[in-house]
């Protein structure tokens, strides 16, 4: 965190979860509690029993398609829906009987919502002034937060006359001016082209980080949630279907949908021969031999399994692999060049289509394989993981 006398501080920001100055304990482990939430719209249950905790200083996402309760969850938690039943709490607060005006919650939206008529310093100070602040405190604010989204030399400025990355960084300084106790974003990179995007997301996880505001964020993009969050909830139908860290999520999927939602992934249909602690054999007419997995399952010989397999843990080989497991053999059916690697649809004699992503540095260590070539993939124990859903 920041102090307040250096350049773009915001005195008095939230206390982050880490560092010298954290809080310990249950108070931020659980500084957002979220108790078997359920939200119905007449008949139709858009947000079904969700149970959720959030650390003190965490930058949070919720990822999930349309539909998926996500943003009605955000909404909530604003108070600009109400709860059908369960409880929202913020640092041990209920909020489920206070307006959103006196929630200790920000929330920027995906239209920026700006003044059109009001200068960039006017509208960062708009909901001081409805506060009622000093004015000159009220002026010391305003510039801090200018300052730490590198906006100050814009404050005279309407929004017309500003990029979409400039605009969101006004939306986001008026946000924290008012030192919420918990931001929220709702789909905060959606109004940005992809070049503006990828590098504003870098640069809106170092601005919280000083502030060390506690963060919420809602996301269909599955590369934005990845990139910014701490953790991540994946939703389906109104629930939680799994959560965890970007890295646990993407590498250990525990349910097919999770696994096909999070980016891209090859899945292999059998069922078990063979299963111990630390692996486990599946049949499966997809590949000539039996897969082998590095962890095992503890289910009955003979269930049916889905494995999954990601594309860039696939190896492209011109000759037959050595090891007996975890391979096949077909012919390139498509190629996508992406840069700094190439995507590489291969047909197998069983007839599955398997994605393998091959590095350009990998491409030249073998005569690269064009359309309608022969070729093999193989993948190690540990690239496979076992979905049982």
């Amino acid at each position: 965190m920041i102090s307040s006398d250096q350049p773009g501080a915001l005195a008095g920001a939230p206390v982050p979860s880490t560092g010298p100055n954290a809080v310990a304990g249950d108070a931020a482990d659980n500084f957002i509690q979220i108790v078997d939430v359920v939200k119905k719209f007449g008949e139709t249950v858009a947000v079904r029993n969700v149970n959720l905790t959030v650390r003190k200083g965490e930058l949070f996402a919720l990822l999930g398609s349309s539909g998926c309760g996500k943003s009605t969850l955000l909404r909530m938690m604003a108070g600009l829906e109400t709860v059908t039943s369960g409880k929202i709490l913020i640092d041990g607060e209920d909020l489920a009987h206070l307006p959103p005006y006196r929630r200790p919650v920000n929330m920027m939206f995906q239209s920026y919502a700006l003044f059109p008529h009001m200068t960039v310093e006017a509208n960062v100070a708009f909901g001081l002034k409805q506060e009622g602040v000093p004015k000159a405190e009220l002026k010391d604010r305003v510039h801090g937060a200018l300052e730490l989204v590198q906006m100050g030399r814009f404050a005279k400025r309407k929004p017309h006359q500003l990029s979409g990355g400039q605009q969101q960084r006004v939306a986001l300084a008026r946000s924290l001016v008012k030192r919420p106790k918990l931001l929220l974003l709702d789909e905060p990179m959606s109004a940005l082209d992809k070049q503006i995007r990828q590098r504003t997301q870098i640069e809106l996880v170092n601005i919280l980080d000083q502030v060390g505001v506690t963060c919420m964020m809602v996301t269909h993009d599955q590369e934005e949630a990845m990139t910014m969050a701490d953790r991540l909830a994946v939703m389906s139908e109104g629930q939680i279907v799994q959560l965890g860290t970007p890295h646990e999520v993407y590498e250990y999927p525990n349910s097919r949908f999770s696994a096909e939602f999070i980016g891209s992934t090859n899945l292999f249909e059998g069922h078990t021969i063979e299963d111990e602690p630390d692996h486990v054999f599946i049949e499966t007419p997809d590949l000539p031999s039996p897969l082998h997995v590095n962890h095992g399952i503890t289910g009955p010989l003979g269930m049916p399994v889905t494995i999954s397999v990601r594309p860039e843990r696939i190896a492209l080989t011109r000759k037959p692999p050595e090891g007996a497991y975890n391979w096949g053999k077909g012919v390139v059916t498509n190629i996508a060049y992406m840069g700094g690697y190439s995507l590489y649809h291969v047909k197998l004699d069983g007839g599955k289509t398997v994605i393998a992503n091959v590095t350009s540095l990998a491409l030249t260590e073998i005569e690269p394989p064009t359309w309608g070539d022969e070729v093999y993939v193989r993948w190690s124990a540990s690239a496979g993981v076992v979905l049982t859903s």
